[in-house]
């Protein structure tokens, strides 16, 4: 007996000592480049299969791939359909079962019994999305053209005449003339339709017009017996300043264009309407609708109108809920929701007659909802703070759950990351707030650690139970770190109202919310140590950094350092250069030359007398968006002053790091700068 107890004494102390030699290791940027990316998952019309995308990251070339991959309803027989040579994205399935996608910009599909895609479209301008319609016969894709000019042999010369022209200057007199990281070409996005037999196509949206539009709205859909299209568009004359994208629909052989968003009872549909979709028995269109002219956060209501009487009906009037993506179940009774809520995404069930609500999926973050046939199941792609996104299948009346995939399962396996944890602490004028706090690998209660606070951008926006590629809560917290993340005034997913507390506030509620935010994670996380504490943010939250900057003794614990991404310093000099007018002129109530109160009373550059923290500064040149110039200001102030600054600029990035090699650049810089004032 005293040999057996020994025998297993020893089994049990030799098991210890292999789990501490060979412990869980902490997340590191080549696990990041090294994770697969999923996407857009599709059932197939039989339900047996599911399509779905994967990017790879390839970081010596620079660059990225996606390949369409298939699998079983039931996770079985998981195969690459593409060759892994070229980017192929956007699988979508015809009616009678075979598979289309794009790749180099043009359509090609596959049969089932087809050993290679065959190339569908030949598209001069090129394809960037499209969709079939429900009898098989069609395609309708949206490509750029130039209005005056939409034939391909006029597009193609007119290109090649620029091209080999010796002056490359830019010509405007027109708002909006450049979006994100690209000036305007003076081309348009008009929708065609392919005769998918004979392989011709037309042009159903001419005009000097976004379909679908440029910013905030998208989709286009066909009507079930496949006779009309639908689809987004803006016909403002200054889109610069609007968002009053309507719901249009055209016969599928073109023709005149009829306004489904019409005026009724309930709404005048000046605000931003999007996603149209018909109703499998072709009764009923449904589409997003926003209330307010030129507000783009505000809360989108679900609203379906009857095709035949005319009338509309908001189902989410009563419902403070935010919803991001929405698809009908094959009877027609009831739809599927992707809502934003308290850090989530869950997928909710909205009853249409009775208007009853049911949580399916409830935790972490979920999107691209693909319904079964028979309606019996819905796959989705499921994310956390922990994982990457997976494929998952559920039951469209319980919401359980299984996962398909499992791509990035072996990667992470010996990866050390703690779970997200929720807090809630008393805001500006006693309202709850909601937090988040990652601790860092292999964590011990009993020593201290330094912290960082994040800030996140919109600045209607939120921290997410999510995986993320560019501000990876867990990378951040491997390096040692303590992470803090706060949803405070403008944040989306705590009702309208929350959100909507920020608007002609920038430095008001919301910053009263980070300040109590900070004094609560403080004072009740006894491991953070207060005085190695660091702040950073991107976009909105590039901004709260200059704002820190000029208000940091309102702090109990003052930052020792500040990240500044792409932040906005001068409220002014940012109303005129960025491209989307409607989004500052909502925000401080019009052009700062009409009324220049909140401009001058939130703009951070009103407050340089108080710069006083080292900052690392970071922005892409082709940022359209927060111009750079947004970057160089506060470093000039900085460095004039004689305060410790850094300044990094990305030539060939826009509001966002995306290039491999840049963003391996950008987290080494910044780790390296945290270590110096935290570490």
């Amino acid at each position: 007996m005293k040999s057996k107890l020994f025998f297993f004494g020893l089994i049990f102390f030799c098991g210890v000592i292999m789990v501490y030699a060979n412990p869980k290791r902490a997340l590191t940027f080549d696990d990041l480049t090294a994770c697969q990316r999923l996407k857009d998952p599709q059932f197939s019309p039989d339900g047996s299969r599911i399509a779905f995308a994967v990017q790879t990251i390839n970081e010596a070339e620079n660059k990225s791939r996606t390949d369409i991959f298939l699998i079983s309803s039931e996770g079985q027989d998981l195969r690459r359909l593409t060759d892994g040579k070229s980017f192929c994205s956007s699988p979508r399935w015809s009616p009678d079962g075979r598979l289309a996608f794009l790749s180099s910009s043009q359509i090609w599909i596959q049969g089932a019994t087809d050993s290679e895609p065959k190339q569908l479209t030949n598209h001069y301008s090129g394809v960037t999305e499209f969709v079939w319609s429900p009898n098989g016969k069609y395609i309708a894709f949206a490509s750029r053209v130039y209005p005056d000019c939409p034939a391909q042999e006029c597009i193609k010369k007119r290109d090649e005449v620029q091209d080999s022209s010796k002056v490359k200057a830019r010509v405007y007199d027109e708002l909006l003339y450049r979006h994100w990281d690209e000036w305007w070409d003076h081309k348009r996005s008009h929708l065609f339709v392919l005769n998918v037999e004979s392989g011709e196509f037309k042009d159903v949206t001419p005009g000097d017009y976004d379909a679908p539009p440029l910013a905030l709205s998208s989709g286009f859909t066909f009507s079930p017996d496949s006779k009309d299209l639908v689809f987004t568009s803006n016909h403002d004359k200054l889109v610069a300043a609007s968002t009053d994208n309507d719901v249009w629909m055209t016969p599928v052989e073109g023709g005149a264009l009829e306004l489904i968003s019409t005026k009724c009872r309930d709404r005048d549909f000046e605000g931003n309407d999007s996603d149209p979709r018909f109703s499998p028995d072709g009764k009923y269109l449904a589409f997003l609708s926003m209330k307010r002219a030129g507000f783009e956060s505000d809360k989108p209501d679900l609203f379906i109108k009857d095709m035949k009487r005319g009338k509309f009906k908001n189902l989410t009037t009563d419902l403070d809920i935010r919803i991001n993506s929405y698809q009908w179940m094959p009877d027609g009774k009831s739809i599927l929701l992707q809502v934003d809520e308290k850090g989530r995404y869950p997928i909710k069930r909205l009853d249409i007659k009775t208007g009853k609500l049911t949580t399916l999926v409830g935790d972490g973050y979920n999107k691209s909802i693909s319904i079964s046939p028979d309606g019996n199941s819905f796959v989705y792609l499921h994310e956390r703070t922990t994982m990457p996104f997976e494929l998952y299948i559920g039951s469209t009346e319980t919401g359980e759950s299984q996962q398909l995939t499992y791509f990035n399962k072996d990667l992470l396996a010996d990866v050390a990351m703690n779970d997200i944890e929720d807090f809630w602490f008393e805001g500006a004028e006693g309202a709850k707030v909601h937090g988040f706090i990652v601790k860092p690998p292999h964590f011990d209660a009993d020593k201290t650690y330094p912290a960082v606070f994040f800030v996140h951008g919109g600045p209607q926006g939120a921290w997410h139970d999510g995986w993320h590629y560019r501000w990876n809560i867990q990378m951040w917290a491997a390096q040692g770190y303590v992470m803090i993340m706060i949803n405070p005034r403008g944040s989306t997913g705590y009702g309208q109202k929350f959100t909507d507390e920020i608007s002609k506030d920038w430095g008001g509620k919301v910053f009263e919310d980070l300040v109590a935010g900070q004094k609560y994670a403080l004072n009740t996380y006894q491991f953070i140590d207060k005085n190695r504490i660091a702040a950073a943010g991107a976009s909105y939250g590039g901004y709260m950094m200059n704002w820190f900057e000029g208000h940091m003794d309102a702090f109990e614990y003052p930052f020792k350092t500040l990240i500044n991404h792409d932040g906005t310093f001068n409220l002014y000099t940012n109303f005129l250069t960025t491209e989307e007018l409607w989004f500052p002129e909502w925000e401080f109530n019009g052009p700062y030359w009409e009324d220049e109160t909140w401009y001058k009373k939130w703009s951070p550059h009103n407050y340089v007398d108080n710069f006083n923290t080292p900052m690392l500064i970071i922005h892409g040149e082709k940022d359209y968006r927060l111009s750079y110039t947004e970057g160089l200001m506060p470093f000039t102030v900085l460095r004039r002053k004689g305060i410790p600054a850094k300044l990094v600029l990305f030539p060939d990035e826009g509001h966002f790091v995306l290039k491999p090699q840049n963003s391996r650049f950008w987290h080494e810089t910044i780790f390296e700068w945290l270590d110096k004032y935290l570490k």
